[in-house]
């Protein structure tokens, strides 16, 4: 079966052979993604483009995507009430952010947060809006880092 996803990319669905790609007799489908003309730049690019979006939609059904939150900072800590992720970052105040649907967070420390789903654009948001309270800075580094992001520490101004 094919089908037209944008005038020049084509989606070809077919049942993969034994033996062919690493396919079983198990009856495992195959999808190939190709284009009109592939000397023109602009099919070429979507054609990559469409690949690497069907490629994560498949990966986030079958694995899913997760990002860690780490909160460094004395009186950082995160805790999750009634569907709210409530963050106390040293403010007078703790900032509460509803948790999306299809995001599963879980608080297994105070001071980690882990989010999992199935579409990575949504893990890598919720988490982004989680960092933008307090993102990391160089001098003390202190703040919310995602995954295992570091930074390059500064040294103070010397005399």
């Amino acid at each position: 079966r094919t089908m037209a996803i944008a005038p020049f990319v084509r989606l070809d669905f077919a049942q993969a052979k034994a033996g062919e790609s690493g396919a079983s007799s198990s009856g495992e489908r195959e999808l190939r993604v190709s284009v009109a003309d592939s000397e023109v730049k602009r099919q070429r690019q979507m054609w990559g483009t469409t690949r690497a979006l069907i490629s994560n939609c498949v990966k986030g059904v079958t694995e899913g995507f997760s990002a860690t939150l780490r909160f460094v900072g004395v009186g950082y800590r995160a805790a999750l009430e009634d569907g709210l992720l409530v963050l106390r970052l040293g403010y007078a105040h703790p900032i509460t952010i509803e948790v999306p649907a299809g995001l599963t967070v879980t608080v297994p420390a105070p001071t980690r947060v882990l989010v999992a789903g199935t579409d990575l654009q949504q893990v890598k948001l919720f988490a982004a809006k989680v960092r933008e309270w307090k993102k990391p800075e160089p001098y003390n580094q202190k703040g919310i880092f995602i995954n295992d992001e570091t930074i390059r520490k500064k040294d103070g101004k010397k005399k």
